[in-house]
């Protein structure tokens, strides 16, 4: 199964989108499922469901972070190349979506918000998919 379908199969089951996205990918890297989604849990809605930055997005970035962040103080290759696929992975998701906040992706919406989140799920998952070579 792909990581579109699983993030959506978990967002499917209640867990919010930044969990989807990030708890999917960090049990395939080798992390324990359980801490990948209580690590994640706040991010969701828009950070805290404050609707900010979408938890589809933070949950690329610590996916993003998991893969190529940095260990040691003095690694600055790794925080280079952290902080470029961040960048790419914000371009890109912006270019498909015009934002990357919470409130403005579900902007005059009148329907339920978790209607629309599997398509900024997929989308956020394809892009990874895409960075990471996963």
């Amino acid at each position: 199964m792909n990581q579109v379908q699983v993030a959506l199969d978990c967002f499917k089951e209640g867990f919010s989108c930044s969990q989807a996205v990030f708890a999917t990918y960090a049990k395939k890297l080798g992390m324990d499922y359980e801490t990948a989604l209580k690590l994640s849990q706040a991010f969701g809605g828009g950070m805290g469901g404050m609707k900010r930055e979408c938890g589809v997005v933070t949950g690329a970035y610590m996916v993003i972070s998991l893969i190529h962040g940095r260990t040691r103080a003095d690694d600055a290759e790794a925080r280079l190349k952290t902080f470029e696929l961040v960048k790419t992975f914000h371009e890109r998701f912006n270019e498909v979506h015009h934002s990357t906040v919470c409130g403005e992706l579900l902007e005059g919406y009148e329907g339920n918000p978790h209607d629309l989140c599997g398509k900024y799920i997929k989308t956020s998952c394809e892009i990874l998919d895409d960075l990471l070579d996963l």
